[in-house]
């Protein structure tokens, strides 16, 4: 399952070609004492056991794609030269790999011009939208839903800015009077719109964020660290298909490859659809920048040293699996999709459980039924531990009890339900499987 011998003879005539490269050079013996490190691996590999099966269809919990085999592969191949993508000196093929991916990705949001690039994460991604916001606007607050990112308010504290968390609607989406009431007094300076929050994946209502900015006057921020390559997704509601095609409208985008975009952790990557952000990065490197007059990434970047090889493996994923509205990568978004609404029928057809709303991306939030909160809550961490046992594995979160409508005591405000993510094109192939486990363990649990 996770062994392929067909990956292993890839990998070996890739590194072979790569070698040839560096055929001039003086031939040495690396140190490699096989005998001394089969015992480590094994041991590293005794512990790795310890893990959920995220590579699997059963694993349909967090937010946990498993890495496509070619970025798998390019990503091993480029750690025997090792780049780093901070200056052309420490990486110069990955750094022009990085360039051509960035910008398709850039395209896929029809920007046709951008400053970009990658970086560990969604939280360093954000972390440079709103530091450039502040720069721009300095002193004014930052504004994200209440369920937007828990960093958003961490990174406003590092950056020293003001946070305000806007109240959220009954689907989890930023509600649009409790902004504009919050624009009124003209102390906001930037919106992060989310294009798919973590906990349920709602799309907040960007047509209406942007029509306050014509009002107000601030920078509008898309936090799509999750959500942001359904923009290809021919499947998403008539709303939310509305909300995406916005996106080339917003000041800056986060964007996480590391989640659907099929790559190792960690790839992140923040675009800024005006390139003249770039000034505010300036800084003098007298002993990095000295072998090109191109521009290197470290000139734009708040980090320093990073992993060429997320570069070489994202180039080579959009390579096998073009961003394009009507290519195979496309289709597995909408797959995922498909598995998230496949799940939610299922869940409405039976008494059992109450859901929230139509899952907007792939993520589904539901509860056992019950008569209080407080037993609701109780029944969704026995339901959690007792799927693991079945090796199914879902996850839980706490949000408020509201998204569920009424038909119980609201004796708590804030319920834990379960949730899933369903990442992977081979959940709705796997839904049968998945449902009957589910099925099952409720009706052990509930007796």
């Amino acid at each position: 399952m996770l062994w392929n011998s067909e990956e292993a003879q890839l990998l070996k005539e890739a590194v072979l070609n790569l070698e040839k490269g560096f055929s001039t050079l003086p031939k040495f013996e690396p140190q490699l004492k096989a005998e001394q490190l089969k015992p480590v691996l094994l041991d590293v590999a005794e512990k790795m056991r310890d893990n959920y099966p995220y590579f699997h269809p059963f694993y349909a919990g967090q937010m946990l794609k498993p890495p496509h085999p070619v970025a798998r592969l390019a990503y091993m191949l480029a750690l025997y030269v090792n780049p780093n993508n901070h200056a052309l000196d420490g990486g110069r093929a990955s750094s022009r790999m990085e360039k051509e991916a960035v910008a398709q990705i850039a395209a896929m949001f029809d920007w046709k011009t951008h400053l970009g690039h990658l970086c560990g994460g969604g939280t360093m991604a954000n972390m440079e939208a709103l530091w450039v916001s502040g720069r721009l606007n300095p002193g004014k607050a930052v504004a994200a839903s209440d369920q937007a990112h828990y960093t958003h308010g961490r990174i406003t504290g590092v950056l020293k800015l003001p946070f305000r968390e806007i109240e959220s609607d009954n689907k989890a989406r930023m509600d649009m009077n409790a902004l504009e009431d919050a624009l009124k007094g003209g102390a906001i300076g930037t919106v992060v719109a989310t294009m798919g929050t973590t906990a349920t994946g709602s799309v907040d209502p960007l047509p209406e964020i942007l029509a306050l900015r014509e009002k107000y006057g601030f920078r509008v921020h898309a936090d799509a660290a999750y959500g942001g390559y359904f923009t290809l997704a021919a499947t998403l509601a008539k709303e939310t298909t509305a909300a995406y095609r916005c996106l080339d409208r917003v000041d800056s985008l986060a964007i996480d490859p590391h989640k659907h975009g099929l790559q190792p952790y960690g790839c992140g990557c923040i675009i800024f659809r005006d390139p003249s952000v770039g000034a505010l990065y300036k800084h003098d490197s007298p002993y990095t920048y000295f072998s090109s007059h191109e521009l290197h990434l470290g000139e734009i970047s708040l980090e320093c040293s990073r992993a060429g090889a997320s570069a070489v493996a994202l180039w080579a994923t959009q390579r096998a699996l073009p961003l394009t509205r009507e290519g195979s990568f496309a289709r597995s978004l909408e797959k995922c999709h498909a598995a998230a609404l496949d799940l939610y029928k299922r869940l409405c057809d039976d008494a059992r459980f109450m859901t929230a709303w139509v899952p907007e991306l792939d993520i589904v939030i539901w509860v056992p039924r019950a008569n209080t909160v407080s037993e609701m809550s109780a029944l969704s961490s026995k339901l959690f531990e007792a799927c693991a046992e079945k090796n199914l594995h879902l996850a839980l979160a706490t949000l408020p009890a509201r998204f569920f409508g009424k038909g119980f005591k609201g004796d708590e405000e804030s319920l834990v339900c379960l949730r899933s993510c369903l990442m992977q094109p081979e959940h709705l192939d796997g839904m049968d499987a998945i449902w009957n486990i589910f099925s099952e363990v409720t009706e052990e649990v509930t007796a």
